[in-house]
């Protein structure tokens, strides 16, 4: 298994999509910091982050300090920091008097048509939710927007369609649509890395970045295959195709930590999905992920293993 397709496996990550838009000129929406929308879309959630599709037309993304972006249809932009933003038929257009995020998320996802009558953009808005510590290894590196343009990709086609189907069967009375849209969702937001992964664009840092590189993605494909062995940075670097110094350097530089700092880090981070999930025995946890005592777990979480489980649990609510 990749890399990403670990990762993903092991994080608990959620994703839907809330805000089925219908705007024509002129149009203004504008989307608050995702540290205010999360209570809303995903009560409980460490980071949300959001996204939107535009399925037809172009509109403008304008952020305070930065010039406007324009998006086209099939574009699909992403936010990792979380930054408020605009979205509009053209730049300077002011938005409407502000709906209460309550009101306005009452009901997902929430169909929106508004506009000067213009010409039409239609826009998918989403989210992605997860635990801090995995969006901080995921999104490291990204600025405060990331644009991919989906109909480049062969599932770009696929992917449009399927997202009007699932809105369409969110809306309809038989059981499980919104289950659907999630899944919808949560597939949108992978493509999107995927395409960002497979975009070579020099300068770029963190760990998506070292997944797109040669020798950083096979040693982070390596490490991902096999966590719980014994690694050494020579075997690595085999595994890689290069020298220990290029591997050492290169990993640093891209994922911001030494190949073995990072390994420990990953098993860490599959102990606690372990811890979460389950009721394994802490040993075979620790076996099967491949680390030797406690001080690394707590050195990461703050608390031992044991004490971790139970403050997970604790979060858990009552049925």
């Amino acid at each position: 298994m990749d890399a990403l397709s670990d990762t993903l496996r092991v994080v608990r990550m959620t994703g839907a999509i809330f805000i089925n838009a219908r705007f024509s000129a002129p149009w203004c929406y504008e989307s608050p910091p995702a540290e205010r929308a999360a209570p809303y879309l995903e009560p409980g959630a460490e980071r949300v982050v959001i996204f939107h599709l535009i399925t037809e037309g172009e509109c403008v993304i304008e952020r305070d300090g930065d010039p406007p972006l324009l998006l086209a249809a099939g574009d699909a932009v992403l936010f990792p920091q979380g930054h408020g933003h605009r979205m509009a038929s053209a730049p300077g257009v002011m938005p409407p008097a502000p709906r209460r995020l309550a009101d306005l998320l009452a009901i997902r996802p929430r169909t929106i048509v508004y506009g000067g009558g213009g010409a039409q953009t239609r826009v998918i808005c989403g989210y992605f939710a997860c635990d801090a510590r995995f969006a901080q290894m995921l999104l490291t590196g990204l600025g405060p927007v990331l644009r991919v343009h989906l109909r480049g990709s062969n599932a770009g086609a696929w992917l449009e369609t399927s997202v009007r189907y699932a809105l369409a069967e969110a809306r309809s009375p038989r059981p499980g649509g919104a289950g659907v849209l999630a899944k919808i969702a949560e597939v949108l937001f992978i493509e999107m890395l995927r395409l960002y992964i497979s975009e070579q664009s020099g300068g770029r840092t963190g760990w998506l970045a070292g997944l797109g590189d040669r020798i950083v993605g096979s040693a982070l494909n390596a490490l991902h295959a096999k966590p719980a062995h014994p690694w050494t940075l020579e075997e690595l670097a085999r595994a890689a195709g290069t020298s220990r110094s290029v591997l050492a350097e290169r990993f640093q530089q891209l994922v911001g930590a030494a190949p073995m700092q990072y390994l420990t880090q990953w098993r860490m981070t599959m102990a606690a999905s372990l811890l979460a999930q389950g009721n394994a025995p802490l040993a075979r946890i620790a076996e099967d992920v491949g680390y030797q005592t406690d001080t690394a777990f707590r050195r990461e979480y703050g608390v031992p293993p044991a004490a971790w489980r139970r403050q997970q649990a604790e979060r858990l609510p009552v049925a």
